[in-house]
């Protein structure tokens, strides 16, 4: 078992180690600091001195790779690269083109997205599981084909229509709940109940067709056909056999949700002011924030990376077979 930890733990050290390079190419040779200076300063009118001076206060001026002038280990830590890269791994991000910590901006802001993507999908799983159950128990009848042509109908809908649906029904028809806005403390909920009633309600299309074509390939196996022989109901043989037997692809997709609901929902935070990491992305990336979206990008690898490792140890949870292999 140790074994294969590591293993898997070796194996996501080349892939992150990866996509630091080419997040640093993207930035900082694709797109050079002379190129992000004129983005901040405009493009007219923009003089040689002020580039200068806005490379200098945000520490653009080093050298990419290699420092000749600097002596010693300066050589190679007084670079851009180090300073900009390779400290990442130490989760070091450092301060944002503006002068704020974005270590701590990240540490205040990861909680309010938890606060929505917890309960989206812990509610979310309950109900799509619950539903595509339902579905299969009626199986090739009119409630298993109403319900696919339904649930087609809820993947093609884009999200932005349960947002603005749901904000004016709920907010503005209604009154039930504030449109937009977030508090600290006991009082947040109130402001997290429409967030999270839309994204349970704009995942089950998706989510519950899912489930209901994993169960229906489980169903038609040869160990639930025995079950039934032996006299089991059809409600024991869902619950008992066909949902413990398809944990494997479930697991699938929740471990590797897990690490990412730190990111935050870019759309959802936005339209609905709250201030986590996902409105923190699309603020920086509209204020052209270029230290805040290079940090946010490997936080999302590492964290995506996380996920699959998470998945892989699952599996030797769930599935005795993957552990002896």
């Amino acid at each position: 078992m140790s074994a294969y930890i590591i293993r898997r733990l070796l194996y996501a050290i080349p892939i992150l180690i990866g996509v630091n390079l080419i997040t640093f190419l993207l930035f900082f040779v694709v797109n050079s600091p002379d190129d992000m200076a004129r983005m901040q300063l405009g493009e007219k009118r923009v003089t040689p001195e002020a580039i200068q001076t806005w490379k200098q206060e945000r520490g653009y001026d080093r050298p990419l790779l290699f420092n000749q002038e600097a002596t010693g280990l300066g050589k190679v830590t007084d670079t851009m690269f180090f300073a900009k890269s390779v400290r990442l791994f130490a989760f070091d991000f450092g301060a944002s083109d503006n002068g704020r910590d974005i270590g701590f901006d990240i540490g205040q802001r990861m909680w309010p997205s938890l606060a929505i993507a917890v309960p989206v999908l812990l509610v979310g799983l309950l109900v799509n599981i619950s539903l595509a159950l339902f579905i299969v128990f009626f199986r090739a009848t009119y409630i298993d084909y109403a319900s696919v042509v339904l649930l087609v109908a809820m993947m093609s809908i884009s999200g932005l229509f349960y947002i603005l649906g749901g904000q004016y029904l709920l907010s503005k028809l209604f009154h039930l709940v504030p449109i937009s806005g977030y508090d600290t403390g006991p009082a947040a909920w109130k402001f997290l109940v429409l967030p999270v009633i839309i994204g349970v309600i704009g995942g089950i299309g998706t989510g519950t067709r899912w489930y209901r074509t994993l169960f229906l390939e489980e169903i038609g196996k040869d160990y639930v056909r025995t079950a039934r022989a032996k006299g089991l109901g059809e409600r024991l043989v869902l619950f008992r056999h066909v949902l413990r037997n398809a944990l494997i692809p479930i697991l699938t997709g929740v471990v590797v949700v897990l690490p990412l609901l730190f990111m935050g929902s870019l759309i959802t935070e936005s339209f609905f002011g709250i201030p986590g990491l996902g409105s923190y992305t699309i603020d920086a990336i509209n204020n052209q924030d270029f230290a805040i979206v290079r940090a946010m990008v490997f936080l999302g690898s590492v964290l995506y990376i996380l996920g699959l490792l998470l998945t892989d140890l699952s599996y030797t949870l769930v599935d005795p077979q993957v552990r002896l292999g």
